[in-house]
């Protein structure tokens, strides 16, 4: 298992969205341990494949005080949203140094391929639901700050730019 490098943005992978997966593989699964050492390196809740250059639907999300409860998720989409929002300081190791709030419904319910290539369904609350969405955000070639006003959006990234230099 190693920790991956993560792309730093404009990279256009980013912004591309990520193949479907066919089939669970070895392979498959020695990229979501990577995922998941990359992740815990950070230290953060959730990484997507496209992030770390990897172009296939696989993410994986662990929001639990203890770690090591890592879900690991293949083509992972949203079959049911809250309408009770949460407002959450959201960030990514894509462009580093900053954030910014915002709201995602409090709960989602998740279908997706698991580790034994069976699709699974489950329930995200709070964080966890949180960074499932941002997931599936970077998965279909989205960042977290598409969901800020363009004046908001553009600050950020000025911000992010003269941080990196």
């Amino acid at each position: 298992m190693t920790v991956r490098t993560c792309l730093t943005w404009p990279d256009k992978r980013l912004r591309t969205k990520a193949e479907e997966v066919t089939e669970i593989t070895d392979e498959i699964r020695e990229i979501w341990n990577d995922m998941v050492d990359t992740m815990e390196a950070m230290p953060g809740v959730g990484l997507a494949a496209n992030q770390i250059g990897v172009m296939l639907r696989l993410a994986v999300v662990d929001g639990s005080t203890e770690r090591g409860r890592a879900v690991k998720l293949a083509n992972p989409e949203i079959l049911h949203a809250s309408i009770e929002l949460r407002e959450h300081d959201e960030a990514s190791p894509n462009l580093p140094g900053v954030s910014a709030k915002i709201k995602r419904p409090r709960a989602v319910t998740v279908r997706y391929l698991n580790e034994q290539g069976m699709i699974d369904r489950k329930d995200f609350v709070g964080i966890e639901a949180t960074s499932v969405q941002h997931q599936i955000d970077h998965l279909n070639g989205r960042m977290y700050f598409d969901h800020l006003s363009k004046v908001k959006r553009d600050m950020l990234i000025r911000k992010a730019k003269k941080l990196t230099g």
